[in-house]
């Protein structure tokens, strides 16, 4: 096991297993987990070691984000979305001095960055834009109506994206990376919901300043088809994973306890747990595929847009939030009342509403379309296909 692997369960197991049930019944940002991540120098772990870090591979960031979900899922997406804006700016930031400070300052303050894609008018495409940069001289200002900005009011910097000017059409986007002090956030909405609860989804205006040269030098239509999304769903997948592992370890606990109760004979849930650790491998198979073909992709801007790149992609995510679902409610039908009661060792409830919301970031349905159209302009792939 690995350093970062081992110090990345030390959290889990110690911190954010203890205070996952206050984080979800509360609604509420999981800072002891964040302040003992941050003592183990866990949010920096991607920035190269040029820059001050540990230059963690992309396999090392999903095994810490699969450890992660094992025991707190609010925290262990957090943290996921935090590598999928890290990894952004590690991957195109390289050659402006202003990100290769940032970087820097990634490994050194340990510093937490959320993400403002979504917005208000432009009906969930991340790949539009209503708000703009405008630049006067060596500054800019822009002002967002983003839905959604999880844990924006704990994060110690944004990534935002707007279109490049107020001229620019809407899918003519950039990413503006602002800290602490370049902005201010106005609450719009707030964030009661089934599962997820720690994220602290809400919904706020930005309104941001700074300097031009906060902005990544490459377009966001680039940024999010090389390093954004397959990073995203890859994450997602391994913190998806993780809440059925722990799911998984539930209902064989409890089996195994229903077995020495009656030596000799096999308990009723037995089957159905050989049919939950199926899924379970296959999900993982799913995973380990995906990070494996992402990382032969990765220095070749030509494979990471294939379009046969991106149907692999939006499969592992549409894949495995369902898989997802699917295993953790074989727990609950093995472990039966106790797997349903909240107060039970046993208890798969939050397990349940955490990994519904997989399907729902985004909309399968939406990116299930995004397939099909793929698939219609998609040359015969032997690979893909066979």
């Amino acid at each position: 096991m690995s350093d970062l692997l081992q110090r990345a369960r030390r959290v889990g197991a110690e911190v954010a297993a203890r205070h996952a049930g206050a984080v979800d019944s509360q609604a509420r940002f999981p800072r002891e987990s964040f302040a003992a991540l941050k003592a183990e120098k866990l949010l920096g772990v991607m920035v190269p070691t040029a820059f001050g870090g540990p230059g963690a591979s992309i396999s090392e960031i999903l095994s810490l984000c699969h450890a992660m979900g094992q025991y707190c899922a609010s925290t262990a997406m957090i943290y996921a979305m935090h590598q999928i804006q890290v990894a952004c700016i590690v991957r195109h930031g390289q050659e402006s001095a202003w990100h290769r400070t940032l970087l820097q300052r990634l490994a050194g303050e340990q510093l937490l960055l959320a993400s403002a894609t979504s917005e208000a008018g432009v009906g969930g495409d991340v790949r539009s834009s209503v708000c703009a940069v405008e630049v006067d001289g060596a500054r800019l200002k822009l002002s967002k109506n983003a839905t959604v900005i999880s844990y924006g009011a704990d994060a110690d910097g944004i990534l935002v994206t707007a279109r490049r000017t107020p001229d620019s059409p809407a899918s003519d986007q950039v990413i503006v990376a602002v800290l602490k002090g370049d902005y201010r956030l106005e609450q719009t909405s707030t964030w009661d919901t089934l599962g997820m609860r720690g994220t602290c989804s809400n919904g706020y205006w930005l309104h941001a300043t700074g300097d031009v040269a906060q902005i990544l030098p490459l377009p966001y239509a680039d940024i999010s088809a090389q390093t954004m999304l397959p990073t995203s769903h890859l994450t997602w997948s391994s913190l998806w994973l993780g809440i059925a592992t722990d799911a998984v370890a539930r209902a064989r606990t409890f089996v195994r306890a229903e077995a020495r109760k009656k030596a000799g004979s096999l308990p009723p849930g037995a089957l159905r747990l050989a049919e939950a650790v199926n899924l379970l491998q296959l999900m993982k198979s799913n995973v380990v595929a995906a990070a494996k073909l992402y990382e032969q992709a990765l220095g070749s801007a030509e494979q990471l847009t294939a379009l046969s790149f991106a149907v692999a992609m939006n499969n592992l995510k549409t894949g495995t939030s369902q898989m997802a679902v699917q295993v953790v409610n074989h727990a609950l039908l093995i472990c039966g009342i106790s797997g349903y009661r909240n107060d039970s060792d046993f208890s798969v409830g939050r397990h349940l509403r955490d990994a519904h919301s997989a399907a729902l970031m985004v909309s399968n349905d939406r990116i299930l379309a995004n397939t099909a159209n793929l698939l219609l302009v998609l040359k015969d792939d032997p690979g893909l296909f066979s």
